[in-house]
């Protein structure tokens, strides 16, 4: 018998596009597989519908709800899930984050990683995505996104504007790769659910980047949309030079994490993301870091799949609306519209 854990008894069928989506499309699970799922109490309605999906392709699985491991923010991911983990070959992690638990995530994938299992990452997950990013067309996604990485491939620079005062200028290094997580969830690389995006860690960048959407990790749940009042971040050489917002609590909260250590105020990824479904700010990172346009992300550069050699145990994203984005002179975005 599978250990599922106190998930609710009945769900909402509007969520079960989204997760067919997920089990079937994204991971696509087979019959004689084996699938972790780790959620939590806020998420066990969505877990619920994941697991109905999984029980009609027929694979074994389990499910593990984090409260029920001791009171967040864990220090630690439970020793029960890795060990778990580690026997599956499909998982998914749907949790909101808690302050201080990047380090279970962290250890997550130091399993995940090296077994090759195809994990779908669905931190923060609600409703309202699956019901928009993840009823999206995969397919379709991973055609654009093959399309534009190929050609990222081959660029030296990608310079990005906005009319909110973005202009930045990424300098890119055939020997740190680009990565594409368009849902479609390979062995290779482990992605986020709604998928939609191509990443890699710039060589240097510069300039101005204006974040007029959303800024990741636990400060995206204090804080949403901050269009109203938007973070500018001025970059020299690849790290932080000066930050400036109106919302004081927003700056310091968002200055004292990227001095976590000593690359917590470096560019470590540099993405473009390409879920279509995705058409506005919904003030939730996991979504709206696939919204088509750019985002960057300060600290950890996922150095196992691109190839960048320095780490840092943060990383946090920041998302800008309506970019117009050039690749070398080729212009492939304006307004926040693809333009290939």
């Amino acid at each position: 018998m599978p250990h599922v854990a106190s998930l609710p008894a009945t769900f909402d069928p509007e969520l079960s596009p989204g997760a067919h989506n997920a089990i079937n499309v994204c991971l696509r699970l087979q019959p004689g597989e084996r699938m972790t799922i780790i959620a939590d109490q806020a998420s066990a309605e969505i877990a619920a519908a994941l697991v109905a999906e999984v029980e009609k392709v027929g694979a074994e699985y389990n499910v593990f709800i984090l409260e029920e491991y001791g009171p967040r923010p864990h220090r630690d991911m439970p020793p029960e899930i890795l060990a778990d983990l580690a026997r599956s070959q499909v998982s998914i992690y749907a949790c909101l984050t808690h302050r201080g638990e990047l380090r279970t995530r962290m250890q997550m994938m130091e399993v995940i990683n090296p077994r090759r299992l195809r994990h779908g990452h669905m931190v923060n997950i609600n409703r309202q995505i699956m019901l928009e990013g993840m009823r999206a067309d995969f397919n379709e996604i991973d055609r654009l996104s093959q399309k534009l990485i190929e050609k990222c491939r081959r660029a030296k620079r990608v310079t990005c504007k906005t009319a909110a005062g973005t202009d930045y200028v990424a300098e890119l290094s055939p020997d740190l790769k680009w990565v594409k997580t368009a849902g479609i969830i390979s062995p290779e690389k482990w992605g986020n659910l709604p998928g939609g995006e191509i990443f890699t860690s710039p060589f240097n960048s510069r300039g101005r980047f204006v974040v007029d959407g959303v800024v990741g990790d636990y400060l995206c749940q204090k804080y949403g949309d901050i269009g109203a009042t938007p973070l500018t971040i001025e970059i020299r050489d690849n790290r932080i030079a000066s930050l400036a917002c109106e919302n004081k609590e927003l700056l310091a909260e968002f200055d004292k994490y990227c001095h976590t250590d000593e690359n917590s105020n470096r560019v470590g990824e540099f993405a473009i993301g390409t879920n279509l479904a995705c058409t506005q700010i919904i003030g939730h990172i996991l979504q709206d870091e696939k919204l088509p346009g750019i985002h960057i992300a300060f600290g950890h550069p996922y150095s196992e799949h691109t190839g960048q050699p320095w780490k840092s145990t943060t990383h946090i994203d920041c998302v800008g609306r309506h970019f117009d984005i050039w690749l070398d002179d080729e212009q492939v975005m304006a307004k926040g519209k693809f333009l290939i």
